[in-house]
């Protein structure tokens, strides 16, 4: 099923880059390196960057997907409309897939010996030359993986760095798009391209809501129904992300010192308000789980349970403790993050991990759509009567 999905989506990504051609915009363009984390760190970094854009009133170019795959060295790229309609994020503000800018627009507005990477200060790199080891104060842009696979993907070099400070990111409080405007027209600097994405992590909370604009392409809809259609009763189930691997078990560690680890705003909101993150609810032991499965059960005629996993799904654990429920629970075989992803979001409940940013995409996709949520081991009875008053989106 993966293989031809990967078919039917190149087919879809070619018939869009034949499109009719783009008009240059006056107001400039935004450009970025999503290098830092996987698809649930970039996907935050997406909607601060396009938040970032949009409060610029520049275009914003949409990158591909940097993929990390075992057998390779380097990242993979993967076109932004392999995963996502493109269509959607038009009725937001203005965008452009990367490979169409390059194609039809770089060369004229953007020519080799234009191209200046933005950066908040010097990233600092070490070359080795005759033996002499000499600091460069540059961006150094495509210095390291995933940074220089990335823009070797579509040979862009740099002739130059430009560091932007003092100037941030946050274009909803005070007037930091004037500022940037003052400082980089766009008859001057008609690209912005930026070293890493220009938005934080985990997403500032005013950017949540523009995940409504990010639709999955048809044929991961589609791939994401068949499945449910095939594999699950007709009746509604539960969705749930186990996030349980060892780089998991080494990061749940730091819950103590830290108040706030990854996502976990999402919960527990931005400043604290919501309660302090536990190891329980970094790490759910399988009791843990079960009790929350099984008040789910009682709320509703459920029949079956979808796992999302990183590692261990559970799927003879959770069989066997809810038999007498008579519930089938089910992964997908062979998986992938991004089917698994669109088949939480069409669930009728869903239950997360509140640190992870895997369960922050599926919350995010649901708020905007008005679907329930919960989360392992929270709301806690400390924090039980500040949550009913939380409004999550």
């Amino acid at each position: 099923m993966l293989f031809v999905l990967t078919l039917v989506i190149f087919k879809t990504v070619l018939s869009i880059s034949c499109a009719e051609d783009v008009q240059v915009d006056p107001n400039g363009y935004v450009m970025y390196c999503p290098c830092m984390g996987r698809f649930g760190n970039q996907a935050d970094h997406f909607l601060g960057a396009l938040g970032f854009a949009h409060g610029l009133n520049r275009t914003l170019v949409l990158p591909p997907w940097v993929e990390y795959r075992p057998s390779d060295v380097k990242s993979h790229q993967v076109p932004f409309n392999f995963y996502f309609d493109v269509k959607p994020l038009e009725e937001f503000h203005r965008v452009i897939t990367m490979e169409k800018f390059m194609e039809e627009l770089a060369p004229t507005i953007w020519p080799p010996e234009k191209r200046i990477s933005f950066c908040y200060m010097s990233r600092n790199s070490i070359l080795n030359k005759g033996g002499q080891k000499e600091a460069d104060k540059g961006c150094n842009a495509k210095d390291g993986n995933p940074f220089g696979p990335f823009w070797d993907t579509f040979k862009i070099d740099f002739v130059g760095s430009e560091m932007y400070a003092p100037l941030h990111f946050d274009v909803h409080h005070g007037n930091a798009g004037a500022k940037w405007l003052k400082k980089y027209p766009p008859d001057k600097w008609p690209v912005l391209a930026f070293t890493g994405a220009p938005g934080s992590f985990p997403v500032q909370e005013e950017n949540r809501a523009l995940h409504r604009y990010l639709k999955w392409s048809e044929p991961v809809r589609a791939a994401a129904m068949s499945f449910i259609h095939k594999e699950l009763p007709n009746a509604p189930f539960i969705g749930i992300h186990l996030r349980n691997g060892m780089d998991w078990v080494r990061a749940c560690k730091h819950i103590p010192e830290t108040k706030n680890l990854f996502s976990a705003p999402q919960c527990l909101g931005y400043n604290n308000e919501f309660g302090l993150a536990t190891p329980a609810m970094c790490m759910p032991n399988k009791e843990i789980i079960i009790c929350h499965l099984r008040k789910l059960l009682k709320s509703s005629n459920y029949e079956s349970v979808f796992v999302a996993s990183d590692n261990n799904h559970m799927l003879k654990e959770l069989a066997n403790s809810l038999k007498k429920n008579k519930i089938v629970v089910k992964k997908l075989e062979p998986g992938n993050p991004h089917i698994e992803l669109a088949i939480l979001g069409m669930s009728n409940h869903f239950v997360g991990n509140c640190i992870s940013s895997f369960t922050a995409f599926v919350k995010r996709e649901r708020d905007s759509r008005g679907l329930p949520s919960s989360f392992w081991a929270f709301p806690d009875e400390r924090t039980a009567k500040k949550s009913m008053q939380h409004d999550e989106f």
